[in-house]
């Protein structure tokens, strides 16, 4: 689903571009301990990013409470803006450990078989 696509592309990007700056700013070394942080700061952004989606979907599949998508939209904006990320924390529950597992694993692969 594009969700997917959206929340694993965020995820490439913010991974990139954390280590980089911080590689950069020498806050992290590019060891497993940067890895780490890198990977948990691109799993947070990335459920910040693709939560108020998620909740959209949720709510306009779950019943005939709304006619489309806007109107679901309309009416979560009419609670608040929280309510767009209503369910946040299980998502980041769910989805950070993958995401700091994957990056460690990587980076190691990538030490362990360079590109060419």
């Amino acid at each position: 689903s594009s969700g997917i696509n959206a929340e694993y592309g965020g995820q490439v990007a913010f991974y990139d571009q954390t280590k980089d700056t911080l590689l950069r700013m020498e806050l992290i070394g590019d060891n497993t301990g940067g890895h780490f942080v890198c990977s948990f700061i691109a799993g947070t952004a990335a459920t910040l990013i693709t939560q108020p989606f998620d909740v959209v979907k949720t709510r306009v599949m779950q019943g005939s409470r709304y006619s489309g998508v806007v109107q679901c939209i309309v009416a979560t904006a009419r609670e608040g803006p929280r309510s767009f990320y209503k369910g946040f924390v299980p998502a980041w529950v769910r989805l950070a450990p993958q995401t700091i597992l994957t990056w460690i694993i990587l980076e190691k692969l990538r030490k362990w078989f360079p590109a060419a």
